[in-house]
């Protein structure tokens, strides 16, 4: 607005220079309304032509907002049929003196079992000797509700086998190779199998 205001004044100024030169002239002036019959009647077209002007000057441009983000979905969250593990579950990394093919195992692992069951290992301790703690969740397994069980075992090779969980499940998996394990998980006489990949450390 301030630039505005200063051309307004600046045309102003020299509007008034040019009635004063010419106002004898405009005097002579005839307008078929008959408004600019006479130099006072010049001046009050003038202040209106000024107002005029003032009110169609451009109007300061308001800053833009910057547009916000759109807000993160959070989550969803797990289906009530899905494996969840313990939030406190808390792998340790394997020492130094691990063999690597060993430390392989660990970490926490998910997938399927038979294409369809929802489950997660997490191999939470490895020793040098290859001795294991694990907790493993499930979901829906045929009759078995989701749940949790934690468990000890042995790596032998390229298997890890647990003792029985409390469930009364056996689970194997086997590497066939990084980042991949085969499980096989027992119960009741059924046999379930699948394939699972790491998802965290």
């Amino acid at each position: 607005m301030p630039a505005a205001a200063t051309r307004l004044r600046a045309s102003v100024r020299a509007m008034l220079m040019r009635i004063s030169v010419l106002g004898g002239k405009l005097a002579q002036v005839r307008v078929q309304s008959g408004l600019l019959a006479r130099p006072d009647n010049l001046l009050a077209m003038l202040g209106i032509a000024l107002a005029l002007a003032a009110c169609q000057s451009t109007p300061e441009t308001q800053p833009v907002a910057d547009p916000q983000p759109a807000p993160v979905a959070a989550p969803a969250p797990a289906s009530p049929n899905s494996a969840v593990l313990d939030q406190t579950v808390a792998v340790v990394p394997p020492g130094k003196g691990v063999p690597a093919r060993y430390a392989a195992f660990s970490g926490i692992w998910a997938g399927q079992l038979n294409g369809m069951y929802d489950g997660k290992l997490a191999v939470l301790t490895v020793s040098s000797g290859g001795q294991v703690t694990a907790s493993y969740a499930w979901g829906d397994l045929a009759d078995n509700k989701p749940g949790v069980a934690d468990g000890s075992g042995r790596i032998s090779g390229n298997t890890l086998k647990l003792g029985r969980l409390p469930n009364g499940a056996d689970i194997t998996a086997t590497m066939p190779s990084p980042g991949t394990l085969n499980v096989t998980y027992a119960l009741a006489g059924q046999t379930y199998t699948g394939s699972f990949a790491r998802v965290g450390q």
